[in-house]
């Protein structure tokens, strides 16, 4: 056997026996061995290599099987740290966290458009920075940066090739950011980034494939497949907000007619509420998708109707999913799926009217549980998915 061969054996396994030790620990290494078909001499040698490393530690011991107590292992997860960022087109959102996404400081800014590929890159910059002066004993164990970004991703290169909202293109977020922090950095599409995030913090690591959709200030979506982000051939896979659902509707922030984000996100919901409100304001205020969301609530059967034809009209972007992907699970996730309680039966009954096949209409169609942190999660996932794999 070739040496390199031998390396790269020797480095799938540690990863496969990291992997199964973040996801099931407490865990035996006689359970591992079990589990991953590696023999127990393999287990062992590279168990004390991740000790020895810091990023294992022996926990309390198991049950007896009839010898003695098995020790137990876990995630030492005060080893390293990953910084995770949300570049939405509203504010920047950053946050430090350890190895098991506990979050240790958070520093947010407001973005003021219209902005400039160096205005964006100066936040960020002060963001990161936030964090890491809120906790200085830690910075040196910080493992990497993660960037969510919306719009286009060119992942390679961590470039934002097209950032719609803010209007901006080609902005070189790894280069400026490895090069203020001298810290490795990952830049991903916000939605693909929250994808991963639910396969990683989530409750959907035992789903073979899941899709979540992320509906807030715009709609995208992230493609997981055994573990594995899935980014298409040219970098826009999950672009599921600008599937066209009117030929003939309004013009969207990319300037097609009648995509599917054009109705749902909070915005759209807005725009299209003008019709129910009362009156011109609330308490002297514009009425927002949160108070046309508690009118509904109460009982006001426009934006009642308003809602619920939001939750069909998911519902059908879904059922087009469904029968594209054929995902084992749907997560949603942002802003909009605040309101799940209206808009979820709707989903539910949209996909059950059509769906091709019975199997079809029992996909799994869940809420996001990492709430409003699960795109900043998202990001740490990216760097956490490469550090696992390479330790």
């Amino acid at each position: 056997m070739r040496q390199g061969t031998f390396q790269w054996m020797k480095s799938v396994n540690k990863s496969i026996i990291l992997n199964k030790i973040r996801t099931d620990s407490p865990i035996s290494r006689a359970q591992i061995a079990k589990d991953t078909n590696l023999t127990p001499p393999t287990v062992s040698s590279n168990v004390k290599e991740l000790i020895d490393q810091g990023i294992v530690v022996e926990s309390k011991l198991g049950e007896s099987q009839g010898g003695r107590k098995p020790t137990l292992l876990k995630i030492n997860k005060q080893a390293f740290y990953v910084i995770g960022v949300d570049s939405g087109p509203e504010k920047v959102e950053c946050i430090l966290v350890d190895l098991s996404g506990t979050v240790i400081q958070r520093f947010s800014n407001r973005l003021t458009t219209p902005t400039t590929n160096e205005q964006l890159l100066a936040i960020l910059k002060n963001s990161i920075q936030a964090c890491m002066d809120a906790a200085p004993k830690l910075t040196g164990n910080i493992i990497g940066i993660g960037v969510a970004m919306h719009g286009v991703v060119q992942v390679e290169t961590g470039t934002s090739l097209y950032a719609p909202i803010l209007g901006l293109l080609n902005i070189p977020i790894k280069k400026e950011l490895e090069k203020e922090f001298m810290i490795n950095v990952k830049v991903e599409n916000d939605a693909r980034a929250m994808a991963m995030g639910e396969s990683w913090f989530g409750e959907s690591h035992l789903a073979s494939s899941m899709l979540a959709v992320n509906i807030g200030r715009g709609v995208g979506a992230g493609l997981v497949i055994d573990g594995k982000l899935y980014h298409g051939a040219k970098d826009i896979a999950g672009e599921v907000g600008h599937m066209t659902i009117d030929l003939h509707g309004e013009i969207c922030e990319c300037g097609n007619r009648g995509c599917l984000q054009t109705f749902i996100t909070g915005p759209a919901i807005v725009r299209r509420g003008e019709n129910f409100k009362i009156g011109d304001s609330i308490a002297g205020k514009a009425i927002s998708g949160e108070d046309m969301y508690h009118l509904a609530i109460a009982g006001h059967e426009g934006f009642e109707k308003l809602f619920k034809e939001t939750g069909e009209i998911i519902g059908i972007g879904l059922t087009n999913l469904i029968h594209i992907i054929n995902p084992e699970k749907i997560v949603l996730g942002g802003g909009v799926t605040k309101s799940s309680d209206l808009l979820l039966p709707e989903i539910l009954k949209t996909i059950e009217n059509r769906a091709l096949t019975p199997q079809a209409k029992k996909t799994e169609i869940v809420m996001s549980k990492l709430g409003d942190d699960a795109t900043l999660l998202g990001a740490v996932s990216i760097v956490l998915v490469d550090f696992f794999e390479q330790v």
